[in-house]
C-alpha cells in the first residue's frame, strides 16, 4: 500500500508507485505534463476531495515495477525503451484508430454527431505525433545517446539540449490537450447503448491511447529530460 503525502508531486508519486498512473487517469489528474504539481494542488484544481482521493490512492494494490523499468540502464537505456515500447505502440495504434474513428463516425454519426469531432481529433493527434516521433528519433535521442557516452560536454548544433527539449515539452502539452478533448467528447469513453463492436473497440482503443501516451510523456518530461539536463550541466561545469 503506497504512502501518499499531499505535498508530493504527481510525477514523484508515479515514479515511486507506477500502479498509481491508471488511477490518476481515471481521476482526471495530469501526472505527465502537469506532473510538477503537488497532489493537494492538483486535487483542488480538479475540484476533488483530498481525503477521498488520498484514501483511494492508498488502497491501490502495489505491483511489480512497470514493464521494462528494471532494464533502463541510464539515459540511453531509457531512450531505447521509449522507442521500442511507446514509439512502436503509437506507430501501430494511430493509423488503426484513425481508420476506426472514420468508420464509426460514418456509421453512427447521424445519431452521435460528436463522433465527427472525435475522428478529427484523432487525425490531429496523428498529424502532431508522427513528426514528433521522428524529431525525437532523428535529432534529440541521438544527442542524448552521445551525451550519455561522453566524458566531457559534447558540442551540439543547437547549443544546449534545453532548446530541443523545450520544443518537445511544448508539443507534449499540445498532445495532452488533444487527449483531454477526446476524453470530453467521448464522455470519458462511455459507449452508448446503440454502440456496435467497432464503437466499443474505438473507445477502448482511445482510452488505451490516452493511458499509454500519458505514461510515455511522463517518462520523458519527469524522468529523462531532467536527467539529461542535469548531466549536461555537470559535464559543462566540469570543463570550465
Amino acid at each position: 500500500m503506497p504512502t501518499i503525502k499531499p505535498n508530493t508531486t504527481l510525477a514523484q508519486l508515479v515514479i515511486a508507485h507506477p500502479e498509481l498512473a491508471p488511477r490518476f487517469d481515471a481521476l482526471g489528474l495530469d501526472y505527465c505534463c502537469g506532473g510538477q504539481r503537488s497532489l493537494s494542488e492538483a486535487v483542488a484544481t480538479a475540484g476533488l476531495d483530498l481525503g477521498i482521493v488520498t484514501a483511494e490512492l492508498q488502497a491501490t494494490p502495489p505491483r511489480a515495477a512497470h514493464e521494462a523499468e528494471s532494464t533502463w540502464d541510464g539515459m540511453d537505456g531509457l531512450v531505447d525503451h521509449l522507442e521500442a515500447t511507446h514509439h512502436a505502440y503509437l506507430r501501430d495504434a494511430l493509423p488503426r484508430l484513425a481508420a476506426l474513428a472514420d468508420k464509426v463516425a460514418g456509421v453512427h454519426g447521424t445519431n452521435h454527431p460528436e463522433l465527427a469531432n472525435v475522428a478529427a481529433l484523432v487525425h490531429e493527434i496523428r498529424a502532431d505525433l508522427d513528426p514528433h516521433l521522428l524529431r525525437e528519433e532523428q535529432v534529440l535521442f541521438p544527442m542524448i545517446r552521445e551525451l550519455a557516452a561522453a566524458s566531457e560536454a559534447p558540442t551540439f548544433h543547437c547549443g544546449s539540449l534545453i532548446n530541443p527539449i523545450r520544443v518537445m515539452l511544448s508539443e507534449h502539452d499540445t498532445v495532452g490537450e488533444l487527449l483531454a478533448r477526446i476524453r470530453t467528447s467521448t464522455g470519458d469513453f462511455q459507449v452508448p447503448d446503440d454502440g456496435c463492436g467497432s464503437y466499443q473497440a474505438l473507445y477502448a482503443g482511445l482510452a488505451e491511447l490516452e493511458a499509454d501516451t500519458h505514461l510515455h510523456v511522463h517518462k520523458e518530461n519527469n524522468v529523462l529530460f531532467p536527467a539529461v539536463l542535469e548531466m549536461e550541466h555537470a559535464l559543462r561545469a566540469a570543463t570550465t
